[in-house]
């Protein structure tokens, strides 16, 4: 008697499960393709392909990244009897044509994206969503717990930018599986509708800049909520953001220095630029026209870590340099390298060390990246992979600092 199809793919799934864990991940890619492309073959081999208008004689071939009709539900129904069979999830049955719980956001035909394999959910940590309030105003946000933690972990706070979700941005900057791999905390504020319709931070409203009111407060105050919750280390807590969230972690990290051990501001403009929504879009598109905010003299200046590309339509380069002159970079040593990301997108890398050689300040400066996050995953929106990988790059920044600076 012939196996039965889905007993052929779960056997063929369980032995790239070994191979993955053995890190042979090609073996493991092509083992599931067979089994995957197997019947899809046979079904093929009467269809046509259309090109460029017409129907052409060659019968229709599945390639990497391309499923025929009905193939997606029996994989998915394999995953479940591997989900039950490894416990990956705690429901005793998953429902044909469902996502198992222990594969929540996953899709398995993505395996095979571009041809290689695309990594599953990070680990076994926790994606939840909360809620906290304050006397400034109140917010929904979603934390990453990782698997794996230690006794006092790093927390990063994460701004999404406009029309993004907590979700979609910890889906493009692949935040969480770092998370999983380092053993830090995210947090993903979310901007409400009711305070934007767009969803943008209000980093241009004075309102919202400064420290003790609006929204600055708001991340504040919920920021050591998450840190008292978790016995987060109060001296490596970072903050970052795209666009309106790097504005935004610009004035939140200018406005708590007390608390943030370090800033990055991708695609973003420097703190204080902007006092009404007629200078911010301005300022968007032509560059700050006057000098930034610089701290004041006895205030030590936040590490920042700007990245920014050079043919960024939304938000001028010259926004980026601007942030670096708020971070105190005219009275630092630059480092200059050049780099080329994975998709072909050269970078220039700049690191800025003071009088110890500690190096307090990093810039990006990406050339043909437009308004997206660098090296980011297309499963979010605003991102390009063919940049270098900023999340990579702000992660390392920030695990070489410590809050060193004075609380207030």
């Amino acid at each position: 008697m012939a196996d039965h199809p889905n007993r052929t793919r779960l056997d063929d799934l369980v032995e790239a499960t070994k191979l993955t864990g053995a890190g042979r991940l090609q073996e493991a890619a092509d083992l599931i393709q067979r089994g995957l492309f197997r019947r899809s073959d046979a079904e093929a081999s009467g269809q046509m392909v259309q090109v460029g208008g017409g129907e052409s004689a060659q019968p229709a071939h599945p390639t990497a990244g391309s499923v025929t009709e009905g193939l997606q539900d029996h994989l998915r129904d394999a995953f479940g009897q591997v989900a039950r069979k490894f416990g990956l999830t705690g429901q005793g049955v998953v429902a044909p044509g469902s996502t198992p719980s222990g594969f929540s956001g996953f899709d398995p035909t993505n395996l095979f994206r571009d041809g290689k394999v695309a990594t599953p959910p990070a680990g076994e940590g926790s994606f939840t969503e909360h809620a906290f309030s304050n006397d400034a105003g109140a917010r929904e946000y979603k934390l990453y717990v990782p698997s794996k933690t230690v006794a006092s972990p790093p927390l990063l706070v994460m701004l999404h930018g406009c029309t993004q979700s907590p979700d979609d941005f910890a889906a493009g900057t692949g935040m969480n599986r770092l998370a999983e791999t380092e053993g830090f905390l995210v947090v993903y504020p979310a901007q409400s509708v009711r305070a934007h319709g767009q969803r943008c931070w209000n980093w241009y409203q004075p309102g919202d800049q400064g420290r003790g009111s609006g929204e600055a407060e708001i991340i504040a105050g919920l920021t050591r909520a998450v840190m008292s919750a978790y016995n987060v280390d109060a001296r490596r807590v970072y903050i970052a953001g795209l666009s309106a969230g790097g504005a935004a972690a610009a004035n939140i990290a200018l406005a708590y220095p007390d608390l943030y051990a370090a800033v990055g501001v991708h695609s973003g403009l420097a703190a204080g630029c902007a006092g009404d929504i007629s200078s911010a879009l301005t300022t968007m598109r032509l560059g700050p026209s006057g000098s930034v905010v610089i701290p004041p003299a006895e205030t030590a200046r936040v590490p920042t870590i700007m990245v920014h590309g050079e043919s960024d339509g939304t938000v001028h380069p010259r926004n980026g340099d601007q942030v670096l002159i708020q971070a105190g970079v005219e009275a630092l040593h630059p480092s200059v390298s050049e780099g080329t990301g994975p998709g072909g997108l050269a970078y220039t890398r700049t690191r800025y060390a003071d009088e110890s050689d500690r190096v307090v300040v990093e810039s990006w400066v990406v050339r043909g990246l437009g308004h997206s996050w660098s090296g980011g995953d297309p499963s979010g929106s605003y991102t390009d992979p063919r940049g270098p990988d900023a999340s990579r790059a702000m992660v390392d920044f920030f695990m070489a600092h410590r809050l060193d600076r004075p609380r207030h």
